[in-house]
């Protein structure tokens, strides 16, 4: 990071991934590289334009760093027209990381929806890059509003299947032309399957309202607060602590967070739980 924790450096637009219709996937190359843990988040800017907080989608260890940007508003529509070879600004990265310590020996359960895949995929490839650090069983829980709103399909119907002792667990929405698989919301699913909690790290992240209801779930079906992790990057807006916009209690999701245990959020007041 340059010293003035507010000034971006340049990155490279190397390649772009379309991942579905409103969502794109970015490679970039810093002209500084930036080291960071899965679960952190960087801000990502366009002159003239402004910035915006995204989570790192990549995990560490690459050249290049990704980012799975949606189409919601006026810089990523912009975003969205970028091709290879072109520049934008990047500052970070900012933020906590998923305990990577303190999941080893566990088994591991990863709760996505929608575009809330980005961040868990970092942690994901994390630990199957290290398979003699991480080698209990994975399982993921992804949903998304239809097939079409699958993200990262190269990972979750051909790489990942492939990886050892890896139970990949899809689900959509609403009823769509060709799928056999289940139909429902993300936290309806996990209740079906209810993983056993024995030994397992549960990792949540999603819309909020999927989060919540997760959560309970989680709970319901026997996991303690202190085997919960979700992170809280959509409540971050300038990543250094001085907006106050990402507060909870006397916490800032970007100075503490955006990665805390359910036994932490339980802690603080908040409009979340």
């Amino acid at each position: 990071m340059t010293n003035n924790p507010l000034m971006p450096i340049n990155a490279e637009v190397i390649n772009i991934i379309s991942e579905s219709s409103d969502v794109k996937t970015f490679q970039l190359r810093p002209e500084t590289p930036l080291d960071h843990m899965p679960g952190q988040c960087a801000m990502i800017s366009l002159l003239g334009i402004g910035e915006a907080l995204f989570s790192i989608t990549s995990p560490p260890g690459r050249d290049y760093m990704e980012f799975s940007i949606k189409r919601v508003g006026k810089l990523t529509e912009v975003l969205h027209q970028l091709e290879p070879g072109q520049t934008v600004g990047i500052r970070g990265p900012y933020g906590n990381n998923f305990p990577v310590e303190r999941i080893k020996g566990k088994k591991l359960l990863f709760i996505g929806g929608g575009i809330g895949l980005a961040p868990l995929r970092s942690l994901i490839q994390y630990t199957l890059d290290r398979p003699e650090e991480y080698p209990e069983a994975k399982q993921l829980i992804y949903g998304a509003r239809s097939t079409d709103d699958l993200i990262f399909e190269r990972d979750i119907f051909d790489q990942w299947p492939k990886e050892n002792n890896f139970q990949i667990n899809l689900s959509v929405d609403v009823e769509s032309p060709g799928w056999d698989g289940f139909v429902g919301f993300v936290p309806q699913y996990l209740e079906e399957l209810s993983p056993d909690p024995t030994d397992t790290v549960a990792v949540t992240c999603g819309p909020p309202i999927m989060i919540k209801f997760v959560l309970q779930t989680l709970e319901k079906i026997g996991f303690k607060p202190e085997q919960i992790v979700t992170t809280l990057e959509y409540k971050m807006k300038c990543g250094v602590g001085k907006c106050g916009r990402c507060n909870l209690d006397e916490f800032y999701v970007c100075k503490d967070g955006p990665v805390f245990y359910l036994s932490d959020l339980n802690q603080m007041k908040n409009d979340f739980i």
